[in-house]
């Protein structure tokens, strides 16, 4: 240890936490080698460590060593993609092979499968490559514990601007958010005019769980407008929670001066930090239209047990309506296979459809796919699934809770029709971008592309890439 610098003390506690494994993990002897040359962090940590050939602990360092090289073979490869074809079922079958293997406490079939993956994936080769690559991520960190810095630096998440960049680009160029908040604020709209002869012409909408920039509003502020004159202004509230004060403050500011141009419209805006306010504490003003908007939030509780309370919460404020969109993918509450295999279809018709909607060495692209799909991919591979193993004894039918239809019904609410005029906007606007991409698609259509059609029981709507559907807007009410 004499030949170890002094700044490389802080080296000497890092230990990768492997999950525990009988066939490659027991009797990990650890030494330490002498001093190395740099290069870079992460060499740093692979090069402190004498490890036996036999040790786990030592491939899971040598995958993490091909990372990084492919990371930085695509730096080099910047401006010079060659798509590879073949690939890709090779690719899903390791992913596969790999994923099973973590599964059943395999390792060393895991870390096999994990070595070829990273010298064939890349963030500048097509779909699939691309997204193996994030999924490769996703497995890699599930062999870690939370007390690795390894971990750390695999599941990284975005700053805040450059989560809010990836999501603006994703926004523009893909129908995928703009079809979830327009279905969803044309149900609003719609509940709130049938009140009108006792609302008071008040709307409260309460953004649950994630405002998201606060980007599903101005178009609901736009249409309340429409309906409104200076005589009879519309009062709109919007009640939104948000990961950070700033992110409020910033929606705040951005949907303030948006109203300011409706004089016919009265607006106000209430920020929550998530987690900090119950719901219950909310107040109501009289006669006022309350929708609650639950976009993406029920799929990414981490148990049924959050689930059914969340539904509770909702029930009691009696709303007028619940908006409910989610991913047809990305479900939390699920054992890791099943959750696994539903991703893999998800994000790899997310990741297709982004081909055509922005050239394959966009700037944009890589923006989107690193700060918003990648993140995803690695968060749903790892979130906590500490004290989710008894979710089945804790309903007499754990199946009715792996529905939209089943959760809402137990919980007392039944599904509104989705009306002719808001299947007919969300086809619109398919229409629209149809114009400058030819790969959305209004009615179907064997060519494949962005699709729009109507689910049965209740009426809802999904938006589809090819066959796959990739989300889900439907509208509930409570029965009293």
């Amino acid at each position: 240890m004499g030949d170890i610098v002094d700044n490389e003390e802080e080296f000497l506690s890092l230990r990768l936490a492997i999950v525990n494994d009988s066939s490659c993990c027991n009797h990990i002897n650890k030494k330490i080698i002498k001093k190395r040359k740099r290069r870079g962090l992460m060499m740093n940590f692979i090069n402190t460590w004498d490890l036996n050939e036999s040790n786990c602990e030592g491939k899971i360092l040598s995958l993490l060593e091909l990372r990084e090289m492919m990371l930085k073979n695509d730096v080099k490869k910047k401006g010079h993609i060659v798509v590879e074809d073949g690939k890709g079922l090779h690719l899903i079958h390791s992913l596969l092979i790999s994923a099973t293997s973590i599964d059943e406490n395999t390792i060393d079939l895991a870390i096999e499968n994990l070595h070829e993956l990273y010298q064939n994936v890349t963030l500048l080769g097509d779909s699939i490559q691309r997204m193996a690559a994030y999924f490769a991520d996703g497995l890699i960190a599930r062999l870690l514990t939370r007390k690795s810095p390894f971990y750390d630096m695999i599941m990284k998440p975005p700053t805040q601007e450059e989560e809010f960049l990836a999501f603006t680009q994703f926004y523009k160029v893909s129908p995928f958010y703009q079809f979830a908040h327009f279905t969803a604020n044309q149900a609003i709209l719609e509940v709130f005019e049938k009140e009108l002869e006792y609302n008071n012409e008040l709307l409260h909408v309460i953004d649950f769980f994630d405002i998201s920039y606060g980007f599903q509003w101005p178009s609901l502020i736009q249409s309340l407008s429409e309906n409104a004159t200076t005589l009879n202004r519309i009062s709109l509230k919007i009640t939104g929670y948000g990961k950070t004060i700033d992110e409020l403050r910033e929606t705040e500011t951005r949907l303030v001066s948006f109203a300011k141009g409706f004089r016919n419209l009265s607006f106000e805006f209430q920020g929550v930090l998530s987690g900090s306010y119950k719901l219950s504490n909310l107040t109501k003003r009289k006669n006022e239209t309350l929708a609650i908007n639950l976009m993406f939030h029920l799929n990414s509780l981490s148990t049924y047990s959050k689930i059914s309370k969340t539904l509770k919460e909702v029930h009691d404020l009696c709303p007028s309506i619940v908006t409910i969109v989610e991913q047809e993918g990305c479900k939390i509450p699920q054992t890791f296979m099943p959750r696994f295999m539903d991703s893999l279809h998800y994000f790899a018709a997310m990741f297709d459809s982004l081909d055509d909607c922005l050239p394959i060495d966009s700037i944009e692209r890589l923006s989107i796919e690193k700060n918003h799909l990648g993140k995803e991919i690695k968060n749903v591979l790892n979130y906590d699934e500490g004290g989710n193993n008894n979710n089945s004894s804790r309903y007499d039918d754990n199946e009715q809770m792996e529905t939209c239809k089943g959760r809402m019904e137990s919980h007392g609410f039944l599904g509104i029709p989705l009306s002719c005029k808001n299947i007919m906007q969300a086809k619109l606007l398919m229409k629209i971008r149809s114009y400058s991409n030819s790969t959305i698609q209004i009615d179907g259509g064997i060519n494949g592309g962005f699709r729009v059609f109507e689910i049965e029981d209740p009426r809802a709507i999904s938006l589809a890439w090819q066959d796959r559907s990739i989300v889900t807007a439907s509208a509930w009410h409570c029965v009293m």
